[in-house]
């Protein structure tokens, strides 16, 4: 966790950079994206937000969001390019958030640096209200790889690929069913296939037991 925080610090101004836009040019992406917005009631937390362009396309779809991210250079970024929004440095596997708190959370690539193992799905049902809406984001596959050069800097990155039916197993068993999952081919600057995953946390005043 300290190397993927000081990686951070050091690339978030040419990740800025390199990474203006939210969906740039991913029509499926910006589709399960929109299908989030309009499922999704009360306020959204990006939960490693980067830079701020996911939060900032939230925004623009009408969510009230905010970003957290564990990198203080990447929060830095997010507010200088983004000053209407609310940025917080914090630890996605330890949310400074209250139970039941947020109406949406999006998880965008958020977990590419920790086994699917370690994704902390218990924390992700926590702070999401019953009937809430969680849109996941993520590398498709099972390996692991070992950055040393990103974004033109030196890095110490480990970087996760996830399989899907693992990931849908690993969320049921904190809490939440599936809604909707979407799985493309990678595109023409990506290393392989990607996924994403539309989830809710159970609600069991409505009767949602499975």
């Amino acid at each position: 966790m300290t190397m993927t925080r000081a990686s951070y610090d050091i690339v978030a101004a040419s990740y800025a950079e390199f990474l203006p836009d939210a969906h740039d040019g991913r029509p499926l992406d910006a589709a399960i994206m929109r299908a989030f917005a309009e499922l999704t009631e009360g306020p959204v937390g990006d939960l490693g937000c980067g830079t701020g362009r996911i939060t900032q396309h939230l925004h623009e779809l009408g969510k009230d969001a905010f970003g957290v991210d564990l990198s203080d250079g990447m929060v830095d970024q997010a507010r200088k390019l983004y000053p209407h929004l609310s940025f917080r440095q914090g630890d996605i596997t330890k949310l400074d958030l209250e139970d039941d708190s947020l109406g949406g959370a999006v998880v965008w690539y958020s977990t590419v640096h920790m086994p699917a193992a370690e994704v902390p799905w218990q924390e992700f049902h926590r702070v999401l209200e019953p009937g809430g809406h969680l849109l996941h984001a993520f590398k498709l596959g099972n390996q692991k790889r070992h950055l040393t050069h990103a974004y033109g800097h030196d890095v110490d990155l480990n970087v996760y690929w996830h399989d899907i039916d693992e990931t849908v197993r690993n969320a049921t068993e904190a809490g939440f069913n599936e809604v909707a999952r979407l799985q493309r081919q990678k595109g023409v600057d990506e290393g392989g296939p990607q996924a994403f995953l539309l989830l809710c946390k159970r609600n069991p005043a409505a009767g949602q037991t499975s």
